[in-house]
Order: structure tokens, then sequence, then C-alpha cells
């Protein structure tokens, strides 16, 4: 029995090492189909291989289902998976015979997938590009940014379940997106570059001496933006008490978070709760009332929340804070305008008699009342923005509507010139 049990084990063995070498050979020969049925062959065995063979058969399987590139989205997760297990086992045996290669192979898949990704992205294949994000991700973990950029493609996308399992991965894991940036300035060209890290930064500065002015930025955290995105599909799937338990858990870790707090009433906003959204508008300007993007920011939702007048206050602010904010100057005068609907909804129901004709009047100089208070915001606008082609014909109709002929010729000429040059750079 001794020597049946013996002869039975070393046949075993010689199986094993069969079918491992089957899958080498299949893969020299760039046959992946039948190196794949190979994998399944051996991995039948796979309980009976001792640690080498096992390390060998993780790293040829991760070669089979690559398949340089052109295997399924689950063979990949599989040779991801396997070249993870080879890395996992030769370190706890303490000899890495194949994790060189492995790494190697690593570095190509993670080069291959970002390329892949990058190149849909901006194709506006996003449903491609998020899922070769993930994959990207998935072959550097630390990397936690790939991640972001799925999350982001699959928004692109509408795929907002998807999105929703990356966010919640990110807001998990603790992602807020804060990097340090190192900038210096090219002496040359006066253009201010960015560079990976100090020490690149500090050959051109103090070494090459082909930069000056190095600066240090922090970027500003994501954390808001993911909370927000979370809650705002929540709410999209109906589910409010989700989407606010999301709110709430981040605002919990950061109170003092502006970002985060107006997500919050952004959340109440999109729920219909006006009361709240108002509450948290008001906490947001008492936390920084000087900040002009703040109040702009407030004057957008206020407009959103169908407060008008509301909305103006906040753009004055946001004006008397930063005079040149073009804007909140645009966003007044359309708040401003929006009253136009409903004059001409009036006007339109009267009829011929005397009374009507004098109430009709009485519109029309309410109308261009109106008109007039939007013009000085409308030519400010177009003063510190000379392209900006939405004002001027805006005010080319208002000047042609109150019966400013010549400023209306000078209006219209000024709106063929934008249209002429935006020809000629297309």
């Amino acid at each position: 029995m001794t020597l049946v049990l013996l002869l039975a084990i070393t046949s075993m063995s010689f199986a094993q090492k069969n079918e491992v070498k089957a899958i080498e050979k299949a893969l020299k020969n760039s046959n992946f189909a039948d190196a794949k049925s190979a994998v399944s062959v051996a991995e039948a065995l796979m309980g009976n291989m001792d640690d080498k063979t096992k390390a060998k058969f993780y790293f040829l399987k991760a070669q089979a289902l690559y398949a340089k590139g052109k295997g399924s989205d689950k063979n990949i997760d599989e040779a991801i998976e396997s070249i993870n297990e080879l890395k996992d086992l030769e370190s706890k045996i303490g000899k890495l015979k194949y994790t060189k290669q492995a790494n190697d192979m690593s570095t190509e898949m993670l080069n291959s997938f970002f390329e892949k990704a990058n190149n849909a992205f901006n194709n506006k294949n996003y449903k491609v590009a998020a899922k070769r994000f993930e994959k990207t991700y998935k072959m550097s973990p630390k990397d936690t940014i790939y991640l972001y950029y799925a999350a982001s493609s699959a928004v692109s996308a509408s795929d907002f379940d998807t999105a929703l399992g990356y966010y919640v991965q990110l807001k998990n894991l603790g992602y807020s997106g804060i990097e340090m940036k190192y900038h210096a300035t090219n002496k040359e060209s006066g253009v201010e570059e960015v560079f990976p890290s100090t020490e690149t930064r500090n050959l051109s500065v103090k070494i090459a001496k082909t930069h000056n002015k190095p600066r240090d930025e922090k970027t500003k955290s994501k954390t808001a933006e993911i909370v927000k995105n979370i809650a705002l599909i929540y709410v999209s799937q109906g589910n409010n008490e989700k989407a606010l338990g999301a709110m709430a858990d981040a605002r919990a870790e950061n109170p003092d978070d502006l970002g985060l707090l107006l997500s919050e009433a952004n959340v109440y906003l999109k729920m219909g709760n006006k009361a709240k959204f108002k509450t948290l508008m008001e906490e947001a300007v008492a936390k920084d009332p000087n900040n002009a993007e703040l109040l702009y920011n407030l004057g957008v939702l206020a407009a959103e929340g169908g407060n008008n007048e509301e909305s103006k206050k906040f753009y004055e602010k946001a004006i008397s804070i930063d005079p040149t904010y073009v804007d909140a100057y645009n966003n007044l005068a359309v708040t401003i305008l929006g009253g136009e609907a409903s004059i001409v909804e009036e006007m339109n129901e009267l009829g011929t008699s005397a009374a009507d004709n004098k109430k009709y009047e009485e519109l029309k100089e309410k109308r261009s009342k109106l008109y007039k208070e939007a013009i000085p915001y409308l030519e400010k606008a177009l003063e510190l923005k000379n392209t900006n082609i939405d004002a001027a014909r805006t005010l080319m109709n208002i000047y042609s509507a109150i019966g400013e002929v010549d400023k209306y010729k000078e209006m219209k000429v000024k709106v063929q010139e934008m249209i002429d040059a935006s020809t000629e750079g297309n």
C-alpha cells in the first residue's frame, strides 16, 4: 500500500507539472485559448501542488487570462487576482522567482489600462473609460485617484449605479484627493510649470537655474464633491434617507467644511425642502460672509429654488466684494430679465378695451424699466469680457425693444464681429 501510495503521489506530481508545461507551451505560441483550457485542467490539481509549482502556475495563469490585453473584463480581473496571489505566495515563502516578472507584467498592464482609459475618455466613450480606470486602480490600489477617475467617467456616462459603487469605495477609503503641486516659473518663457516633486523642481531651480519663483500649492479636497454625488445619486434613486445619512456622516467628520455644507443644502433643494435649504444657506453666509464665490453660488442656488429676490441680493453682494466678477453681472441681469415672462404673459391676455389698452401701456412701461435695470449689468459684463456674445446679443435685443437705435446698430456690429471671429477660430 505504501508503494502504491508513493506511485500515486509521483504520478500526481507529474500530472501537475505536465499541465503547467502545457500552459507554458501554449503561451509560447500565443495560443491563449489552449492556454486557458490548460489553466482550467491544472487548477483542478492545485491542492497537491508544491509552492514552487504553484507560484509558476499563478504567473502563467495571469498571462493566459490577460492574453496581451485581449482578455475579457472578467478574465483580466482574474489575471490581476492571480498576480496578487503569486506575490503573496512568494513573499510568504521568501523566494521571489516570478515576482519581478510579475511586476514587469503589472507595469505593462497598468500603462495599457491607463492609455486605453484616457483614449476612451477623450473619445467620450465614458462607459469604457470607467471600466479601464477601475482596472488601472486594481493594478495600483495605492493610486486611489484612478478610482476617482472611474467614478467621474461613470457619471459622464450617466451610469449612476456604477458611479455610486465607486464613490462609496472612495468615501470608505477616506479619499480626499488633496495633493501638493510643485510650481516654478520658466525663465525663458515666463510660464509657470508644474513638477512631479520638490527634487525635480530643485534640479531646475538650483542646479540648471532654468526656473525661478518656486511655490507649493495644496489642491482642494474632493470630499465634498464625492459625498454630494453619493447623496444626489441616492436622491435620484428615491433613497432620501441614505442621502441625508451620507451627508450627516461627512459633516460629522468635517463640521467646518463649507463645501459639505453647500452640498447638504443642495441635497435638500433637490428633495424640495426649501426651508432647510434656506437655513443651511444662512449658516454658510455666517461662516464666510466675504467670500464672493460663495455668495455667487448661493445666488445660483437661490435662483434654482425660485427665490429671485434673494438671488439678486447674493449677486449684488458678490459684486460689491469683487467688482470684476463677470458671471455675477451676467446672472444678475438674467435674474432681473426673468421677470419679463410674467409681464409678457399678462400683456398677451389683455383684450382691446380702453381699460385693457391702458393696462397694456402700463405693462409695457414696466417691461421697459426692467430692461433698463438690466442694461448696466450687461454692459459691465461685456466691458469685463469683450467676447461675451450672450451679453452682447441680449443688449442688442434690449436696445431694439426700447428704441435705442444707434446703440442697437452698434451692438449688432459687435455681435457679428464675435460670430466671425468664432467661425475663423473653428
